[in-house]
């Protein structure tokens, strides 16, 4: 294995170490993230600083608003210090989210995540995780009709520039 392979496999085993963490429900998430990783959210998931804010701005109102969850990883891909995954989350929607009241729905939350890793552990996250298709399930369209969706759908007739 080259040297560059064998980062690669180090980086997604680290990953991977972290992901099995999570989805074991673990709430000592530092053997996995460096105590000053940032992790950055797209719109609407914030940015956290640290382990502790990860786990009191991300993993906590997570695990409150939704039980029962199912991660499903769909592939994983590394390159030296940086790994890579898209997947969801198969869960209930057993707590406030986003100010929608619990429904029991079972919901899939759609995910992208990124990582680099640092000396065995996590030290950035970028994600995107697909709250606006969450928020669809449970019967808000944070659009308002004018998704380009509509589009696809022939609701709507897409604009072309001049």
């Amino acid at each position: 294995m080259s040297g560059r392979d064998a980062r690669s496999q180090a980086t997604l085993d680290a990953v991977k170490r972290m992901e099995d963490g999570l989805a074991a429900g673990e709430n000592d998430m530092t053997r996995y993230f460096h105590g000053d990783f940032l992790w950055r959210g797209n719109q609407g998931c914030g940015t956290k600083r640290g382990v502790e804010e990860f786990r009191r701005n991300w993993q906590l109102p997570l695990r409150a608003a939704f039980t029962d969850r199912d991660y499903r990883t769909e592939h994983f891909m590394a390159d030296g210090d940086w790994a890579a995954c898209w997947g969801h989350i198969e869960a209930t929607h057993s707590g406030t989210f986003m100010g929608i009241p619990a429904t029991g729905k079972r919901v899939r939350i759609p995910y992208m995540d990124f990582w680099r890793v640092e000396d065995g552990r996590i030290a950035d996250n970028p994600v995107s995780v697909d709250f606006a298709a969450v928020c669809a399930q449970l019967g808000r369209d944070v659009f308002d009709g004018h998704g380009w969706e509509a589009f696809d759908e022939g609701r709507a007739t897409p604009s072309e520039p001049e």
